[in-house]
């Protein structure tokens, strides 16, 4: 693991210079990136151990939405340093079991005072949907609060460089980072304010019909009056069951991204692909323009379900797509130092004599996504089990209203879809949200958003999602008023 010197794409900005203290050791890192990425820069993986077992646990989601990266923090337990920013002189250390809190050195933390903030809209989940939403509301010139507790706005965005196919209004020949900017940008220019690093611990309806959200930030909590939420909070990486699956060095496809593209740094050196979706091939692809090199991908389905031109890509420079086949294990006792694979029969089951070791450091799952909806439940909102999204997603209307007035929901958190379907989706839940606080000139502009992301949904690709919402849509004319 290193920092990447030369990348055909990207150029990675340094910020200052800082240090920190890992485990008694003196760590240079640079203002804006998390500890992660830092201790991943000089070749540290192993974060903390298991809480019954002790098992070395490292990265991998890299979106705070696992356990892997629980580290103790200026002497707070149980902090996700895969979205904690370094800081000058911050100790960090890596924590065996639950964690235990230090009282003293928490006494010495300053804190600042609760305050409130007032908007008509909240938003959660600063991705492709979270910012379309609060790019429309903006527009319309609605006090709008977009919120996310990872150090930059954009969500899967800021790691896509790969550019987007569809029409000109879906962004085509757009790179993902750049699309991600772009809204960011036009949010920053109107009255609406973005705050990340900002965690919600929790969504309560007030008696009046409105909300409170309370946030944690820079040690202060933020108590967020609002009229109406906008959950947008995404999905997170499925995890396959093998030995060895909890090894430091078995990342999903999303982690790999965030320490490549984001920070600029090498997961390793030999990587494993397990999935040939676009995801899979996307992210293979993407090891290989920052240095890594891929030595198989494998795919359980007798088929690729990825586009072919990202395939292709991957042929080219000789890498390895073996269908029907998949992960037998990792290999390694506190790492990923290499990785067993099989061949599947037409049943998926293991065929005997056909086990291959590879030697890899990298094990990078690409296997499907189940979308965010712990904020939707904890608020009250009836969820049911929708395969075709995901998994279980709250109920919600046309209008993606959920069963709480005044909560909606869009992108990946109301089913597994794609990121220019979920900023139509953002477009849509915003547009609701506004016409519920009584704002009838949106209903045109509305009409317009349902027969664009009808028409991104229509044809063989889109029938599973199609299926899934219809079914969404007809428990929701029973449970939603």
């Amino acid at each position: 693991m290193s920092r990447i010197k030369k990348h055909p794409i990207l150029s990675f900005k340094k910020g200052r210079e800082i240090h920190f203290i890992f485990d008694g050791h003196q760590i240079k890192a640079y203002q804006g990136e998390t500890i992660v990425a830092a201790l991943h820069a000089v070749g540290i993986r192993e974060l903390s151990k298991s809480i019954d077992l002790h098992r070395p646990r490292g990265l991998f989601c890299s979106i705070g939405k696992c356990s892997s990266c629980l580290m103790l923090v200026n002497g707070v337990p149980n902090v996700k340093a895969c979205v904690t920013a370094v800081e000058e002189g911050m100790i960090v250390e890596s924590q065996g079991g639950k964690g235990m809190l230090d009282i003293q050195r928490i006494k010495t933390i300053p804190r600042k005072p609760p305050k409130i903030v007032n908007t008509e809209l909240t938003i959660v989940g600063s991705g492709p949907a979270g910012l379309s939403a609060a790019k429309t509301s903006s527009k319309l010139g609605v006090p709008t609060l977009l919120v996310d507790e990872n150090p930059k706005a954009g969500g899967q965005l800021v790691k896509q460089t790969h550019k987007f196919f569809g029409s000109k209004d879906q962004k085509a020949g757009v790179r993902g980072i750049d699309i991600a900017d772009g809204l960011h940008e036009e949010i920053k220019a109107s009255n609406s304010r973005v705050l990340t690093q900002a965690a919600v611990l929790g969504l309560y309806r007030e008696d009046n019909g409105n909300f409170t959200v309370i946030l944690k930030r820079d040690n202060q909590l933020i108590e967020v009056k609002t009229i109406a939420i906008i959950i947008a909070t995404g999905a997170m990486e499925k995890m396959l069951a093998f030995p060895n699956n909890d090894l430091p060095g078995v990342y999903g496809a999303g982690a790999v991204q965030t320490l490549m593209n984001v920070y600029g740094v090498k997961p390793g050196e030999r990587a494993l692909m397990v999935g040939a979706g676009n995801v899979g091939l996307i992210v293979a692809y993407q090891l290989l323009q920052a240095g890594v090199a891929v030595e198989a991908v494998v795919e359980a389905m007798p088929k690729i379900s990825g586009y072919h031109v990202h395939a292709a890509k991957l042929r080219r420079f000789g890498v390895p797509i073996l269908t029907s086949h998949s992960i037998k294990k990792a290999l390694g006792r506190t790492k990923v130092e290499g990785a067993t694979i099989i061949k599947l029969d037409k049943n998926f089951k293991p065929v005997e004599d056909t086990e291959q070791d590879i030697d890899v450091d990298i094990v990078c799952l690409a296997v499907g996504l189940n979308p965010s909806t712990e904020l939707a439940r904890q608020a009250g909102c009836e969820c049911h089990w929708i395969p075709e999204l995901g998994g279980y997603v709250p109920i919600y209307n046309l209008n993606l209203r959920t069963t709480i007035k005044g909560i909606y929901v869009a992108g990946d958190s109301a089913g597994i879809g794609e990121a220019s379907t979920a900023i139509i989706e953002g477009k849509i839940a915003a547009l609701s949200a506004l016409l519920g606080m009584g704002r009838k000139e949106v209903i045109q502009s509305r009409g317009k958003a349902f027969k664009e992301l009808e028409s991104l949904r229509a044809g063989p690709l889109g029938r599973v999602v199609r299926e899934g919402k219809r079914k969404i849509f007809r428990i929701a004319e029973e449970v939603v008023n």
